[in-house]
């Protein structure tokens, strides 16, 4: 594992500026991209977390990775895979969504603002468009939690973090806890 090698990528916590820049397109699927793509991959394990964007670690490509256990992939718990013919984890580069149906509300956390959970209402089903590992552009439908994943990640992607999604009065019930968090993010990039 290249995590256990060294730790070349910490993660950009909020108040980060690499946060709320838009990430510019991949032109190419190279190696270095798919080094880039595992190393992702392991960070997002072992911070124990379901989806990675490169901001996260101060990148800014168009890339991200989607994981977690398929139990999760359920409308309801014991019932069927909501999207069984996908195989995770996954890797999406220059995605993007080209539809949204249905809705769902659900609480979201992000490596990038930890110890934060809130209410986020997201689209139930989209269809993405992304190039894979191999560079052979894909287009997935899919529904429920992947979905969300999905759509907060790439929400990432574009400089949105789920907290710009909340109910005001939410934001408002949070803004100490998001002020001490930029607050440290700010001391660490003076530091370094």
């Amino acid at each position: 594992m290249l995590l256990s090698q060294t730790m070349k990528y910490q993660l950009s916590i909020y108040g980060h500026p690499v946060l709320r820049q838009p990430a510019s397109p991949v032109r190419v699927v190279d190696r270095a991209i798919r080094v880039l793509a595992e190393e992702m991959l392991e960070i997002m394990v072992a911070k124990n977390g379901v989806g990675l964007a490169a901001q996260q670690i101060g990148r800014t490509e168009q890339i991200c990775t989607l994981g977690f256990d398929p139990q999760y992939d359920v409308a309801a718990p014991g019932g069927p895979r909501l999207n069984p013919g996908i195989a995770l984890p996954l890797t999406m580069i220059n995605p993007s969504i080209l539809m949204r149906t249905g809705s769902q509300t659900d609480t979201e956390g992000c490596l990038s603002i930890p110890e934060i959970w809130a209410p986020v209402s997201r689209a139930w089903e989209v269809s993405v468009s992304f190039i894979n590992l191999q560079g052979v552009p894909q287009v997935l439908r899919v529904r429920g939690f992947l979905a969300r994943i999905i759509q907060h990640e790439l929400d990432h992607l574009h400089g949105i973090l789920f907290v710009d999604r909340l109910a005001p009065v939410k934001k408002i019930s949070l803004a100490r806890q998001l002020k001490r968090l930029r607050k440290t993010s700010m001391a660490t990039l003076s530091a370094s």
